[in-house]
């Protein structure tokens, strides 16, 4: 099967550190906490009362009322950022020579679990009444933002999400490089999205001691490789990228951001909720991605890692890239995003791929926030940016995501030339 370059030629951003990629990026640069108290509901009963949530979203700049009113909200943010990375594209269904050239594969971990939620309650208020909501399927399903998107762009091509809870948007950008790659599709519109800021997400992730609880200071609550980090913040948001077949793009003059050159996925096999604590299954998966780029670990020049600022998650992933890099550290940095823009679950590695991308476009590579003291198991010479940005070309920049469950998906993401 012949393989075809895979380009991106478009962005879009949803987090709680701006509603479209230029905010995001801008505050990632500048090194910006988007967590604060929750206002989404009364939290004071919950261990933990914070979160990052969006600022001042108006769904209303991107989508009609019956978008809206047909859609939960991680629909809604998935939509918002599909706009915002087709628009960034200059694409539309007319440049294509089928429909079925294009499709979508969109990631989540939740689904429409604020739709769940509300429908339940009414159904307990009103004494077990089955008083459902027409739209209450529909807006609640897992897949439902994919196929959504695809009809809004009449994109009628490949159209499925992957659910690999954390990991899930690298799943689905990987296998969008994979079908545009065997040819079996010209542009994708691929990412994810969650709206996981809950009182059922909370409550859980709190059962399962996930989550930070320093409620008295939420914007230095996430700090991943600290000493003493504590759990992660939850966030929430989307990031749409469009993948795109290189002479697709070049025939169309379409502006090229940079290719993904590999990506791949493992299992850890070992745990519900834990990580591997010797990064087994994440440091083969990283092997994996950079063996089909053609490249190994001390050609990347920028890894945006998973670290979601847990006490051992953070300590398996470090274990997995020391393993790669075999003592040899000079070349490689490596910063956590999800800092600032907490944990976005199903739609962690669509944002950090944008970040990515950008470091590419702009040799920055953004901070790692909070971290004031390293955690002493992290071995010396390991180059993590703390506080603030620094600039430095990057060619190659690697992108982990790692999910309950037990899943891996690394992705590679390198300078167009």
């Amino acid at each position: 099967m012949n393989s075809r370059r895979v380009v991106i030629t478009g962005l879009g951003a949803l987090s709680a550190l701006g509603n479209d990629v230029k905010s995001n990026w801008q505050n990632a640069k500048e090194g910006k906490s988007g967590a604060g108290a929750i206002t989404y509901f009364d939290a004071e009963k919950f261990k933990t009362r914070f979160a990052s949530e969006l600022k001042g979203f108006d769904p209303t700049q991107r989508l009609d009322r019956n978008d809206i009113k047909r859609s939960d909200l991680y629909t809604q943010y998935g939509l918002y950022v599909a706009a915002e990375a087709m628009e960034d594209a200059g694409l539309d269904v007319s440049q294509l020579d089928s429909p079925f050239d294009a499709g979508v594969i969109w990631g989540t971990s939740q689904g429409g679990m604020n739709t769940f939620e509300k429908e339940m309650k009414e159904f307990v208020a009103n004494d077990l009444t089955p008083r459902f909501n027409p739209f209450f399927i529909p807006k609640y399903l897992v897949n439902m933002a994919s196929g959504v998107i695809s009809m809004k762009y009449g994109f009628m091509g490949i159209n499925y999400t992957p659910v690999t809870a954390c990991a899930s948007s690298n799943s689905a950008i990987m296998d969008a490089f994979n079908y545009i790659k065997w040819g079996k599709a010209k542009v994708i519109i691929t990412g994810g999205s969650d709206s996981p800021i809950t009182e059922a997400a909370m409550g859980g992730f709190n059962a399962l001691k996930a989550l930070s609880t320093r409620n008295e200071e939420p914007t230095s609550a996430s700090r991943p490789f600290d000493v003493d980090r504590d759990g992660f913040v939850m966030g929430e948001g989307a990031a749409a990228l469009i993948l795109e077949e290189y002479e697709h793009a070049k025939k169309r003059g379409a502006k090229i951001y940079g290719e993904v050159v590999g990506a791949a996925m493992t299992a850890d096999a070992y745990h519900l909720t834990a990580t591997h604590p010797e990064g087994a299954g994440a440091s083969q998966c990283m092997k994996f991605a950079l063996e089909e780029s053609g490249l190994t670990m001390q050609d990347i020049d920028y890894l945006n890692a998973h670290a979601t600022s847990t006490p051992t998650g953070d300590l398996s992933e470090i274990k997995a890239i020391s393993r790669l890099l075999d003592g040899n550290y000079d070349k490689l940095h490596i910063s956590a995003t999800k800092s600032m823009t907490g944990h976005l679950l199903g739609a962690a590695g669509a944002i950090e791929a944008i970040f990515c991308v950008k470091a590419i476009n702009e040799g920055i590579i953004p901070p790692t926030i909070n971290t004031e003291t390293l955690d002493p198991a992290i071995p010396q010479g390991v180059q993590i940016v703390t506080k603030s940005a620094i600039e430095k070309k990057v060619k190659v920049a690697l992108s982990n995501t790692f999910g309950f469950g037990g899943h891996n998906a690394s992705v590679v993401f390198k300078e167009f030339v």
